[in-house]
């Protein structure tokens, strides 16, 4: 379904100042609510329960109760500053430069993008946040959430003790390259995630418009967002799963002397496969899913909320509406 790039009125895209504060506004609003489901969700990909005979294996509520009983709840919130940080960055960068790369890819006589065009600019907009923010946040954030010690013991000293902290250990030992360890799969999964998200998000978008004409120039009521949010948030964690689980273990790790990526990445499936079984590939998927469907209906509300606020509103930044 071919859509137009400035929106129906013929208005211009947000600005990027508009993209800045509707999307870290968003993306904040995302990690708070979903970021509990991360780590339980990389507390199962980093497990080794399979490898053991007679273990039974540990399901995503399961896991959440050890963590809750073990490290009190706040050990769900480990790496919750790492994602703050660069929350605001990332949402920016995707919702910018996803409008950007329409415009490029946009008929430049009739103004209009393919879905095929709308798939690309997800994927080059989810390539570009890997690369800027997304890669070292993760390392950092999965370098927290790993640690199995309890919050509410003072003694209970971790290597890392916060996001600032885990930074300075992990470039101070293993380098600034260490912060980009798996930036091939973290790209491969970010730009797979937005090429699918934005796709099926503007496909049902523009359907439930044609459905509501009342609505073909407007924003949809805020639970039709939430619905189709959710719906094309679920869709990429299925596709990559596999690409998901792999890189949390490559990026849990340091590197090893003499073996590159490319060989890491290898061995880590090979190992997975031969001791764990092809299920090993899917650990995680249920709170991962859990955890991104929701989060991108808690984004693609707020955001459209929050845009349409600072767009009304006198203080309004220059800009217009986004369109999808």
């Amino acid at each position: 379904m071919a859509t137009k790039v400035n929106g129906k009125d013929g208005k211009k895209p947000a600005s990027a100042a508009t993209n800045l504060i509707a999307g870290g506004g968003a993306g904040m609003m995302e990690a708070l609510v979903c970021h509990p489901l991360d780590t339980i969700k990389v507390r199962m990909q980093l497990s080794r329960r399979g490898r053991q005979p007679g273990m039974p294996k540990r399901g995503f509520i399961r896991t959440g109760v050890e963590i809750v009983k073990k490290e009190t709840p706040l050990g769900l919130y480990k790496g919750l500053g790492a994602v703050l940080t660069g929350i605001v960055p990332k949402m920016a960068i995707r919702f910018t430069s996803f409008e950007s790369y329409k415009q490029l890819l946009a008929d430049k006589n009739t103004g209009m993008i393919s879905s095929s065009g709308t798939f690309v600019a997800g994927l080059a907009a989810g390539v570009t946040e890997a690369v800027a923010v997304v890669t070292p946040m993760e390392v950092i954030k999965i370098r927290l959430q790993a640690q199995h010690h309890s919050m509410a013991d003072p003694l209970d000293i971790p290597k890392y003790r916060n996001a600032a902290h885990a930074l300075y250990t992990v470039v101070k030992e293993e380098g600034f390259g260490a912060l980009y360890r798996g930036v091939s799969l973290t790209a491969l999964r970010q730009g797979s995630n937005q090429a699918v998200n934005f796709t099926a998000y503007t496909y049902f978008k523009e359907v439930l418009k044609q459905w509501q004409p009342e609505y073909a120039t407007g924003n949809l009521p805020s639970w039709q967002t939430t619905v189709i949010g959710l719906v094309s948030g679920a869709m990429g964690p299925l596709s990559n799963a596999p690409i998901d689980t792999i890189k949390t273990r490559l990026q849990k790790t340091p590197a090893q002397e003499g073996v590159s990526a490319i060989q890491r990445i290898t061995a880590i499936a090979s190992d997975m496969f031969r001791q764990e079984g092809m299920h090993a590939f899917y650990k995680g998927i249920t709170p991962r899913i859990m955890r991104v469907a929701p989060g991108q209906a808690v984004t693609f509300t707020v955001y459209e909320f929050l845009k349409d606020k600072i767009e009304k509103s006198q203080w309004s930044l220059s800009g217009g509406e986004y369109e999808e």
